[in-house]
C-alpha cells in the first residue's frame, strides 16, 4: 500500500491529529499444520503480534485481511473464517508515543488456509514466528495475546467471542 500518511487512516489523523479515532479492523490467527500461530515481531514497539490492520475504504473485511496477510507477511490467503469480534475500549484503546489514540473494532478471523512463506514485507513487522498458543512470548501485544486466547476458546466450541 505505501507509506501511512498514503493511507486512509494517514490521510485522517492528517486531519483530525492525535483525537481518538475509532478504527474498524482485521487481525488473523493464522494456524499451521503442527498447530502453531504465526506471529510478527513488530517494528514500531518491538512486541510480537498477529498480522492485521485497518481497513482501507471500499474494502469488504475479507479483502482487508487478505491484503494486509500479503503486505506484511508475503503469505496469500486463501479462505479464513470469522470466530471473534473485538472492541473492549479497555483493550482496544491504543495510545501511541507520538500522542495519537484510536479504539480498534476489530474482526478477528482464523485459517489454515493459506499459501507462502512468512517474511517481512513493507517494513511492520521484522521477523515472523510459529509459536505454540500455550507459549506466547512475554512480549507481546496485549490485545493480540487475548485474541489468541479467544481463538482457543472458539476452537473449543465456545461460540463467535464478543471481546
Amino acid at each position: 500500500m505505501g507509506e501511512f500518511a498514503d493511507s486512509y487512516l494517514g490521510r485522517l489523523r492528517a486531519a483530525v491529529g492525535t483525537q481518538l479515532l475509532l478504527v474498524p479492523g482485521v487481525r488473523i490467527v493464522l494456524e499451521n499444520a503442527a498447530g502453531e500461530v504465526l506471529l510478527d515481531l513488530r517494528a514500531d514497539n518491538n512486541l510480537w503480534a498477529l498480522p492485521g490492520g485497518a481497513c482501507e475504504p471500499g474494502e469488504a473485511a475479507m479483502s482487508s485481511i487478505a491484503r494486509e496477510v500479503l503486505e506484511e507477511a508475503g503469505v496469500t490467503l486463501e479462505d479464513a473464517t470469522p470466530f471473534g469480534f473485538a472492541s473492549d475500549p479497555h483493550w482496544e484503546l491504543n495510545n501511541y508515543p507520538n500522542g495519537d489514540t484510536s479504539q480498534n473494532f476489530c474482526l478477528m478471523f482464523t485459517s489454515t488456509s493459506f499459501s507462502g512463506s512468512p517474511r517481512p514485507v513493507d517494513g511492520e513487522a521484522k521477523e515472523y514466528l510459529w509459536c505454540a498458543p500455550e507459549k506466547l512470548p512475554a512480549q507481546m501485544v496485549p490485545h493480540h495475546r487475548r485474541s489468541v486466547e479467544a481463538w482457543l476458546r472458539w476452537k473449543e466450541g465456545g461460540g463467535f467471542q464478543l471481546i
